[in-house]
């Protein structure tokens, strides 16, 4: 009886998923073309490669650092009417792109590690192509990364031997 039932079921699970038993033949975009990425996968990767170039140079002074992705800003300007950020805040007028925020406690007392936050949507928006989002990318990571080390952006470029 119970087997009759499993089977009952089983069949009933199939024909709601699968009327015709033809299911999806095969992936309507190969893995290996463009098209099946996504664009904040897309994002993720140009955010990677430019901050390579960075880690290149000074790694041992990074390790620390966590680079992160939102997709929005999560904060708003002190004042709506005369908007000013926080150093650690970089941004184009009153939209923020990217925020440095420093070691600290969390609310549990956890200790947390110093992280910078790229938003994606409002880089992306600015960009053309993507040639104009890595340029992008890469002077607010010059920017905010300088001032994480405590070092001029022309001394980050030259690495720390030039210090």
């Amino acid at each position: 009886m119970r087997a009759r039932l499993d089977e009952r079921a089983r069949r009933r699970r199939r024909v709601a998923r699968d009327r015709r038993e033809r299911g999806m033949r095969g992936l309507l975009v190969p893995r290996e073309l463009p098209a099946h990425r996504t664009r904040t996968q897309d994002f993720d990767e140009v955010v990677l490669d430019a901050y390579a170039e960075i880690d290149v140079l000074w790694h041992d002074r990074l390790t620390d650092l966590d680079i992160a992705v939102d997709d929005v800003p999560g904060i708003l300007p002190r004042d709506p009417d005369d908007v000013t950020w926080p150093d650690e805040v970089e941004a184009d007028g009153p939209i923020p792109l990217a925020r440095l925020v420093p070691a600290g406690i969390d609310r549990r007392g956890n200790r947390t590690r110093p992280r910078l936050i790229l938003f994606r949507r409002p880089l992306q928006r600015r960009a053309k192509t993507e040639a104009d989002l890595l340029e992008e990318i890469l002077a607010i990571l010059i920017h905010q990364i300088s001032n994480y080390l405590g070092v001029t952006e022309e001394i980050l470029l030259a690495g720390p031997d030039a210090t």
